[in-house]
């Protein structure tokens, strides 16, 4: 395997992350233009958004071991094959169960290329820690597609041009990668020797596993409270009027500048210092920020919510990565389906339970705030444990030689 390769691979894992977040965090962006033209409930203009989560969800933990079964390479050219004819196929309807179906297939795409995707990661990483530091960025290329993909969506809409031609521009960009992952060479990966190995099953059996379930429910906990970001903030700001106005309209933009920078400035940081000690003095700010915007209101929400993306860019990719890496490599698609199931479950049941909650009470998006706030909160506990006990350090520092390419 030479350098070139290597690299190729590594920008490949980028763009595909890159590519459909400018797809899944849109939808902060695209739910108000909804809500407008179809008359639509915040719970109902929510499915747009707990749709594509609960396919993506369901993939992850059904089709996650085609990686380790059949190979990166088949899994994450069938994946994105199936995300690029979704994509363009927005283009030739205009109803809001016919965009909501599509959405839930392109969640399945989603789960198929991105637990393959993991599994590739743990093939060309030599160490733990170095799995953590490609895993951060890979997903800072996410947070730049979800600056992308909103900006996008944006000046759409401004040109008097439909929200759904984002979705024509990222199958272009998928046919693009998928040219690129039918020529690039592949590391050799041992592959599941038997059917019970790379099956839903083993997958299944993984759950049980106390490592993949404490990450999974970490990952839980953290996309919960990261998507009411990023598809409920902007609807709780409607109608704010204070002295940062300008702040208020480019919120949600501002949120995923900061999370992108924050995950680059992760890859350094994780390099220095503690993880455990990174995550919980991150997860500890978060749920801070999150207590006193709900406490003091909007006049400081406007401020402390977009500035949570900066402490939690670090935390998803870490846990995604430190559970992917208590496993060998041939199980490496099979839990990074699981994780991706508690993250996907995560980011439907999050952003649903806030807007139900919300609707019960008149609407009020603050409401499902404080649901949200009660995720952080959980989250910083779990993860103040894991560095004062360590429960895993161990267990990884022994799975370093497995990880050696």
């Amino acid at each position: 395997m030479t350098n070139n390769n290597l690299r190729t691979l590594r920008w490949l894992t980028y763009m595909m992350f890159l590519m459909f977040a400018m797809t899944t965090d849109a939808v902060g962006v695209i739910i108000p233009e909804l809500m407008a033209k179809f008359d639509l409930s915040m719970t109902q203009a929510g499915m747009i958004h707990y749709g594509p989560m609960l396919a993506i969800a369901l993939a992850g933990l059904g089709l996650g071991f085609l990686a380790d079964r059949f190979g990166r390479k088949l899994t994450v050219m069938l994946g994105l094959g199936l995300f690029a004819l979704v994509s363009y196929a927005f283009i030739w309807g205009d109803d809001f169960y016919y965009f909501l179906s599509l959405m839930m297939v392109s969640g399945v795409a989603i789960g198929v290329f991105k637990t393959a995707a993991l599994a590739l990661i743990g093939d060309i990483c030599r160490s733990t820690k170095e799995h953590t530091t490609t895993v951060n960025g890979v997903e800072a290329f996410f947070g730049v597609g979800a600056i992308i993909g909103p900006l996008i969506v944006t000046t759409l809409l401004a040109a008097g041009i439909d929200w759904k031609w984002l979705y024509f521009i990222a199958g272009n960009l998928c046919i693009c990668l998928i040219l690129i992952a039918s020529r690039v060479q592949y590391p050799h990966a041992k592959l599941s020797e038997t059917k019970e190995q790379g099956s839903f099953i083993q997958t299944l059996a993984l759950v049980r596993n106390p490592y993949a379930f404490s990450f999974s429910v970490g990952a839980f906990l953290y996309v919960a409270t990261e998507s009411a970001i990023y598809v409920w903030m902007p609807t709780y700001l409607l109608g704010y009027d204070g002295s940062f106005l300008l702040l208020a309209t480019y919120a949600l933009t501002l949120f995923f500048v900061l999370r992108a920078l924050g995950r680059f400035l992760g890859m350094w940081l994780l390099e220095r210092v503690s993880w455990s000690m990174v995550m919980m003095l991150c997860s500890g700010l978060i749920a801070l920020c999150f207590v006193i915007s709900i406490v003091v209101g909007k006049s400081i929400a406007v401020v402390l919510l977009p500035l949570t993306g900066l402490f939690m860019s670090v935390i998803y990719p870490t846990l995604n990565s430190k559970g992917i890496s208590c496993f060998h490599k041939n199980q490496h698609g099979s839990v990074a389906g699981v994780i991706l199931f508690f993250t996907a479950a995560g980011a439907a049941a999050g952003p649903l339970t806030m807007g139900v909650v919300s609707d019960a009470f008149g609407g009020d998006a603050v409401y499902g705030f404080m649901v949200a706030t009660v995720f952080a909160v959980l989250l910083f506990l779990g993860l103040l444990y894991n560095w004062l006990k360590a429960p895993v350090d161990a267990h990884l520092r022994a799975m370093d030689s497995e990880l050696d390419v």
